[in-house]
């Protein structure tokens, strides 16, 4: 189940969602020579990682800022600015460039505490934008729980696009991170659940003081659950071959 698109593009050019793109991409091209060595690769990231154990010994205050900014794959990559391209555009037509970065910081830094709360003696370094971007799910949960979000569903050889609000969606995502991180608190399986959920959870918090001043449920009545613009209606565009019509 991969999130594809929203049908509420912003109403005006999100440049900072693009420039965070735009920053993790070229960050992580960057980085790939130490790919090239697993030993540099590590060590690498225990340097620039957010590794629980140093910051409770004191030290790598800076890397909650500089984790949220590096990746461990291309996959990796791929899926943490998918969802960024999906979801940040309209909360950041809703509050503003400077408000929205701050907003993005502020989760990424909600994630890696509440990460470190959950193992912190833990010595694994943690990396990427995930817990950041896991705010801005739970900003969109929040101000949009009824915009349409089309999910691309492949089992096996069914593959199907299918739109489904952002409530669903992001509800499921959230309850899967909190089943994970009870099964794996210490993200030993290479995924930090709870970054996710604490980012998703701050994300939320972060974004009431904005909700409550566009009206609280009100505004949900006001916009039905959505942005407040129209709707984008996608649909395969019509082929220009001529039809031939079959001869008895």
């Amino acid at each position: 189940m991969i999130p594809i698109r929203d049908h509420n593009p912003s109403r005006r050019t999100p440049w900072l969602t693009w420039a965070l793109i735009a920053v993790n991409v070229v960050v992580f091209v960057g980085t790939l020579p130490y790919f090239e060595n697993e030993r540099r690769l590590y060590v690498f990231f225990l340097e620039w990682g957010l590794v629980p154990a140093r910051v409770m010994a004191g030290t790598g205050w800076e890397t909650f800022v500089t984790s949220m900014f590096l990746h461990g794959g291309w996959l990796h990559l791929a899926g943490n600015m998918l969802f960024l391209w999906i979801f940040g555009d309209n909360l950041e037509d809703e509050m503003g460039r400077p408000g929205f970065l701050l907003f993005y910081l502020a989760s990424g830094l909600g994630a890696g505490l509440l990460q470190i709360a959950a193992d912190p003696l833990s010595r694994v370094p943690m990396v990427g934008a995930s817990g950041a971007i896991a705010g801005v799910m739970g900003g969109y949960l929040l101000l949009f729980p009824r915009a349409r979000v089309d999910i691309l569903i492949i089992i096996l050889v069914f593959v199907r696009i299918l739109p489904v609000p952002a409530w669903a969606m992001l509800g499921l995502w959230f309850v899967l991170q909190l089943v994970n991180g009870l099964a794996d608190p210490g993200g030993f399986g290479g995924v930090a659940h709870w970054a996710h959920a604490g980012g998703f959870v701050v994300g939320v918090v972060l974004a009431l003081p904005l909700f409550l001043r566009l009206g609280g449920p009100a505004f949900w009545r006001r916009t039905h659950g959505a942005p407040p613009h129209p709707e984008t209606q996608y649909r395969l565009s019509r082929h220009r071959i001529p039809k031939v019509p079959r001869r008895r």
